[in-house]
């Protein structure tokens, strides 16, 4: 399994909370939407931050996790011309893209209980 993990910050302007609300009501139905997410999507995961007065303040409003069975199809989900058209151009509305990361990898699994 190949999976890409991304790291989100709000644009300037907005929210976390308002954030939260456009990527899970807005952004998450568009990319839904698109039948390429429902074929090569294997699990779609997104975290966001909890409070944690003991460590310093989040970096990041959210992280993504996507799976995928290959890098062939993680690449046929975001180069389709509905990805391309209709996903992508939404992330100006919410994500500050100056500092967007990403990393494609395959986890190397040290602990797994239950």
């Amino acid at each position: 399994m190949i999976k890409m993990v991304i790291t989100l910050k709000r644009r300037e302007g907005m929210t976390h909370e308002e954030f939260k609300h456009y990527q899970q009501h807005v952004h998450r139905p568009l990319l839904m939407s698109i039948p390429e997410a429902q074929r090569y999507l294997r699990r779609f995961v997104v975290s966001y931050p909890v409070p944690a007065p003991r460590y310093p303040a989040p970096a990041y409003d959210s992280v993504v996790e996507a799976w995928f069975d290959s890098m062939a199809d993680l690449e046929a989900l975001f180069f389709s011309e509905n990805f391309l058209k209709i996903v992508d151009p939404d992330h100006e509305n919410f994500i500050d893209l100056a500092t967007f990361g990403r990393v494609i990898c395959v986890e190397d699994v040290v602990v797994e209980r239950g």
